[in-house]
């Protein structure tokens, strides 16, 4: 079930979405597959410590964070990813590791990667495991209000 303090913000945005829901998955790639959406649309949340400052990075599930680019486009000194424990009590009612790209609704800062900017719509986990939202992204865009970056590189699968 949606953690509620996400579908309460949904709901009283008057935001369209659509929820899905799938077997336990883990990965970006195993959710976006289980919940049969494209791994370029499917939008993964990785926290990460831009000096000592908690930050939301959203990018496609077909991506990964480049940290050195990551640090020069933020201006920061260091940047590395955060433990679980640095975060996990930031979302309360959200499984960890399945917090929805809503920093803004944990108070805290969200960047958003340029490669989701094609992006018509947008998938996301719903703060379980077993649950993805799907909404249109110019909606997303505006109830975050994230910074958009480039900052990602895409994975290469091993044949």
């Amino acid at each position: 079930m949606t953690c509620k303090k996400l579908k309460h913000f949904l709901d009283e945005q008057d935001a369209k979405y659509v929820s899905i829901n799938h077997s336990r998955a883990y990965t970006a790639q195993e959710i976006a597959e289980s919940a049969h959406v494209s791994g370029n649309d499917f939008a993964k949340v990785v926290m990460l410590k831009a000096d000592e400052e908690m930050v939301m990075a959203v990018l496609p599930a077909t991506d990964k964070v480049e940290l050195k680019l990551l640090r020069q486009v933020l201006g920061v000194r260091n940047v590395i990813f955060a433990d679980e424990n640095d975060f996990q009590d930031h979302f309360p009612g959200c499984e960890v590791g399945a917090m929805p790209p809503f920093g803004n609704l944990y108070g805290i800062r969200v960047i958003l990667a340029q490669t989701l900017c094609s992006s018509t719509s947008i998938s996301f986990n719903s703060g379980v495991h077993t649950e993805v939202i799907q909404m249109d992204y110019d909606n997303y865009i505006k109830m975050v209000n994230p910074e958009i970056m480039d900052f990602t590189s895409h994975i290469t699968l091993a044949a």
